[in-house]
């Protein structure tokens, strides 16, 4: 999963305009909560499902899995290893 956490982080960070090691670190510290609002959330969506080829579904798992960077990153896992 550290793949596609890190790759929503960089996704992240360039929307941001913020070095992505800086980004993480920050994140750490502040719990991992994402500091965007939900037009960045849908950009990012967009970047991961075209980065592994996957669609999430617009549903309450995945509105809550915005909330935070570990947890969006849980369910695109979970997306990823229900795909193969």
């Amino acid at each position: 999963m550290s793949d596609v956490m890190s790759a929503i982080i960089d996704a992240l960070a360039v929307r941001l305009d913020e070095p992505a090691g800086d980004l993480e670190a920050r994140l750490a510290a502040d719990g991992h909560e994402l500091p965007i609002d939900s037009v960045f959330i849908a950009e990012i969506l967009t970047d991961i499902e075209a980065k592994y080829r996957i669609k999430i579904s617009a549903d309450a798992e995945a509105a809550r899995s915005a909330r935070s960077v570990r947890a969006f990153a849980e369910t695109v896992h979970r997306v990823i290893t229900e795909s193969l």
